[in-house]
């Protein structure tokens, strides 16, 4: 299962590398909040209701992605 976990993580960031320069990138970043934020407030909300974590975890952005990732307990 974290062997799985690390292939996904490294993929996202290999398009992450890949996509730097494109001008879907570009755009998405000129305009407004992007996909990791958004994804970040999701789960923080859904795990704490507070709003103030859900703000600090929106600008942690991918990195609290992350590590929800690895940390969440399996139901």
């Amino acid at each position: 299962m974290k062997k799985n976990m690390l292939l996904i993580t490294l993929l996202f960031l290999t398009i992450g590398i890949f996509a730097y320069d494109s001008e879907v990138n570009k755009t998405i970043v000129k305009n407004g909040i992007g996909l990791g934020s958004v994804i970040a407030v999701v789960i923080s909300w859904d795990r704490n209701k507070s709003i103030l974590l859900a703000i600090i975890h929106g600008m942690l952005s991918w990195l609290y992605v992350i590590y929800y990732f690895f940390t969440r307990e399996d139901s």
